[in-house]
């Protein structure tokens, strides 16, 4: 499957959540964000995987996604170090 822009911003919203605590989540504020990135959290949000429409928490589901995703990240990040 290949991966369209949804995906990838949805993707990036949740590279953005610290997942060494349960206690904090993110804001993306309708003033001011980029309307991709409030898109997105909505498509997020719909999906079951955080808590609010404007972000909030991360649900379970939520939480084992952006954990794929960043570590994904960390991996694909690294390979770049090595390979240079």
């Amino acid at each position: 499957m290949p991966y369209t822009q949804d995906i990838l911003e949805e993707l990036d919203i949740l590279a953005r959540y610290n997942l060494a605590t349960t206690l904090e989540g993110i804001k993306v504020h309708q003033h001011s964000a980029q309307a991709a990135t409030i898109a997105a959290t909505l498509r997020l949000f719909n999906k079951g995987l955080i808590s609010q429409e404007d972000g909030g928490y991360l649900t379970s589901l939520g939480r084992e996604a952006a954990e794929h995703t960043q570590a994904a990240l960390r991996i694909l990040k690294s390979a770049d170090i090595t390979t240079a």
